[in-house]
């Protein structure tokens, strides 16, 4: 096999061109893949409207302003919780800086890397440099906020204006191929937009059930706001492995602080880690897994440079990203390895011997 020295260095500056782009253009293109996942899943009530005898802009409107009232009544419902938390806010900090003196005392014992000092003295002095880094806290939070609400309604403008303009969007990006070949571009935008929507509508029904299985456990143990940190923790869920960790974390350390009782965060914990068996083997791959049809190291790849390059937005991004990706190779003959890679057919072997040796075993138990 002849290898064109030529054609790799292209592909390889195309690649880091492609990423430099995103990271410098991470403000515009952001809220557009966000917009495009949620034109994905507005798609088809947006059409329904039209069908009903709507026009485009009024049926769109209507489908983004459902889900702005969806989002705004969970937003109200949660509010209450969260302010009545926040008004506990000093008694918890005062708690957790006790804790992390103690640690703090004990690590120090065993190892002295800090002159001696009683606990009095290091919680002070823990409570003052957390009181002068709380201004330059609030200041980033300020920003990150006015980032965040910035993006959301540039993801609500552009998700108007694909809806609005999807025909002609469409048309145009068939319009790069040949004449013979719109047909086949056509079913691959379709294939493309069903990923989106069906990992879209996945996910979300991943989060309500997720969502009710931590809050009824969390209310059998007697936590209070439970389904405040169950709907938390699934709403953290949406971004892989690191969201799962901290939604457990945050309501097993709020038991740790707020009871006396040890086996309250134990139970928690126990919990969490419960669900995250049932979830990872039986009810992701049901919901969420069939429709992205990705292996679990390509999984890991996109979440791990989604990281690098836009942050969370990026773990979250990226893997449906991937997924599409994959469809958009497969119909290239040059890039059909790239969706190999990035395909499950392991998966497919491995369920095809599973059944297999299911089917030999029955056999097997006829015979007696």
């Amino acid at each position: 096999m002849n290898i064109s020295f030529q054609k790799l260095f292209f592909a390889i500056a195309t690649t880091f061109g492609l990423f430099a782009i995103m990271v410098l253009a991470k403000t515009i293109l952001i809220p557009i893949s966000f917009a495009l996942l949620i034109s994905f899943i507005l798609y088809p009530s947006a059409r329904k409207l039209e069908m009903w005898g709507l026009n485009r802009i009024l049926a769109t409107a209507l489908s983004i302003f459902g889900v702005i009232i969806v989002l705004a009544i969970g937003i109200y419902v949660f509010s209450t919780q969260i302010v009545g938390l926040m008004s506990e806010f000093s008694q918890f900090q005062d708690k957790i800086l006790r804790i992390f003196a103690d640690a703090t005392l004990f690590i120090n014992r065993n190892m002295n890397f800090l002159p001696h000092m009683e606990k009095g003295e290091l919680f002070d002095n823990i409570k003052s440099w957390f009181a002068e880094s709380s201004g330059s806290l609030v200041k980033q939070t300020f920003n990150n906020t006015a980032s965040f609400l910035t993006g959301l309604l540039s993801t609500v403008i552009f998700t108007f204006l694909i809806l609005i303009y999807r025909s002609g969007l469409t048309q145009a990006f068939a319009a790069f191929f040949a004449e013979n070949k719109r047909e086949n571009a056509h079913k691959m935008f379709k294939s493309v937009q069903q990923v989106g929507q069906k990992y879209l509508v996945g996910m979300i029904m991943l989060m309500v059930i997720l969502g009710l299985a931590n809050s009824i456990g969390l209310w059998i143990i007697g936590v209070d706001n439970p389904f405040l940190f169950g709907f938390l923790a699934a709403v953290l869920a949406i971004v892989p492995y690191v969201g799962t960790i901290v939604g457990a974390a945050i309501p097993i350390i709020y038991t740790l602080v707020s009871y006396d009782s040890m086996w309250m965060p134990i139970a928690v914990a126990l919990l969490f880690w419960g669900i995250q068996i049932i979830e990872s083997n039986f009810l992701s791959p049901k919901i969420v897994g069939g429709s992205l049809k990705i292996n679990a190291f390509a999984a890991i790849l996109s979440i791990i440079i989604g990281a690098s390059v836009w942050g969370i937005a990026g773990m979250i991004l990226f893997l449906p990203v991937t997924a599409m990706l994959k469809v958009v190779c497969e119909e290239y003959e040059e890039l059909k390895p790239i969706a190999l890679l990035i395909g499950d057919q392991n998966k497919k072997e491995s369920e095809n011997q599973a059944s297999r040796i299911h089917s030999w075993w029955k056999k097997i138990k006829g015979l007696f």
